[in-house]
């Protein structure tokens, strides 16, 4: 399967990402980790997983200029992550990965057991790791997790377009945005049954993603994650405390 992979690293102007300041360089992308930038270790994932086509989604000249020197793909950015998604798969086409350059721990293993458990018919899927698989992994670990009847979960940052298709959910996704962290308004958009099943937990995870595929008019599929760790990136210097110690070990 001739597959394409799109890693979001962009910037929003006049922001200051606390990892990047801490590490003092331009963009969080750019911070090393076990003497090799973070967006190095994720195209190098990528790769060991067979994804023949890797585009950078960036605006910062230094993010630009490494991701040429790794031979990759330059796209340009749009004002958020779903509106830089849209114009990936209309560059790239279907299917497509999507990632983030702060996905420092990703391993290529991780991408093909996403691959090999999404279900056949799925046109859209989505990565997430459940609480106690992310605790066993790294004990301490605070993460934001979405509640549902069978357990807690946080996003893995790996998504997988299937099918050309997969572009009717990229509008939903511009307004889910916004909601990511409060699950109980995405969900009242399902109506009032569905919102009442959530807020009494009765309402699986599977169940959710697959009515919000319904709502967009695609086939979307949740998939647990095999490692606790899937769902490890470096938002806070904390974070990459410990990547960087995990990274270490694994050499």
């Amino acid at each position: 399967m001739n597959l394409s992979a799109v890693i979001l690293a962009g910037s929003r102007p006049g922001a200051i990402d606390p990892v990047a300041a801490a590490e003092g360089v331009a963009h969080k992308a750019l911070v090393r980790i076990d003497g090799a930038p973070m967006l190095a270790h994720v195209a190098a994932a990528l790769r060991e997983a067979g994804v023949q086509t890797i585009a950078v989604s960036a605006n910062d000249p230094s993010v630009i200029a490494l991701a040429v020197s790794l031979d990759l793909r330059v796209l340009r950015p749009a004002r958020g992550p779903s509106d830089s998604v849209a114009i990936a798969i209309a560059e790239l086409g279907a299917p497509l990965l999507v990632t983030t350059a702060d996905h420092a721990l990703l391993e290529g293993a991780w991408v093909t057991d996403f691959l090999a458990d999404i279900p056949a018919e799925a046109d859209v899927a989505v990565l997430l790791a459940e609480r106690r698989r992310i605790e066993a992994a790294m004990p301490g670990s605070r993460r934001t997790y979405l509640r549902f009847a069978d357990g807690a979960w946080s996003g893995c940052n790996l998504f997988h377009l299937a099918t050309p298709q997969a572009e009717r959910a990229i509008a939903l996704w511009r307004t889910v945005e916004a909601d990511r962290k409060r699950p109980w308004r995405i969900v009242r958009r399902f109506g009032v049954g569905m919102l009442l099943r959530y807020l009494i937990g009765r309402l699986t995870l599977g169940e959710a993603i697959a009515r919000l595929g319904q709502t967009a008019g695609v086939r979307a599929a949740a998939v647990a994650a095999r490692d606790g760790l899937a769902a490890v990136d470096v938002d806070k210097v904390s974070d990459l405390v410990d990547v960087d110690r995990i990274i270490a070990s694994r050499r």
